[in-house]
């Protein structure tokens, strides 16, 4: 299986401005700039992708995690935060925040040894080379 997605860019660094798009049109020229990238402009950048792919991924693994232990998610949301440290231009690390809904049959403790071990193994985070640090909390 392959997956694939595209840049255009055009123009200087500060004052260019490019598309994003990906096979399955989701992205479809979807702008990204200087200013969405490092400041607070209209569009995405390459860091928000990243977050939001492995809060994607995180999610639905231990949706399938839990149900292969023989439980049902119920609501299950994910906030990914990466730090991005301009003083040595990298990623520094992603802190995913997970918010829970009580699951029937399961203790806080397998909760969350069940999400530990996803936020370890699910296919994004083993494509990162960046600490990945979790909090779980119940609603």
């Amino acid at each position: 299986m392959k997956r694939t997605a595209k840049a255009h860019w055009k123009g200087n660094v500060k004052e260019g401005k490019g598309e994003l798009s990906s096979q399955s049109t989701t992205l479809n020229e979807t702008q990204y700039s200087f200013t969405s990238r490092f400041e607070s402009g209209v569009g995405t950048n390459p860091e928000e992708l990243i977050a939001a792919a492995l809060a994607g991924c995180f999610t639905m693994a231990l949706s399938a995690t839990l149900e292969r232990s023989g439980f049902v998610a119920n609501d299950l949301n994910t906030d990914a935060t990466l730090d991005l440290d301009m003083s040595v231009r990298m990623i520094s690390g992603i802190h995913l925040d997970l918010k829970a809904s009580l699951i029937d049959g399961v203790s806080a403790e397998t909760f969350q040894e069940i999400a530990d071990g996803v936020k370890a193994n699910c296919i994004v985070s083993k494509a990162l080379s960046v600490p990945v640090t979790l909090s779980v909390s119940y609603q």
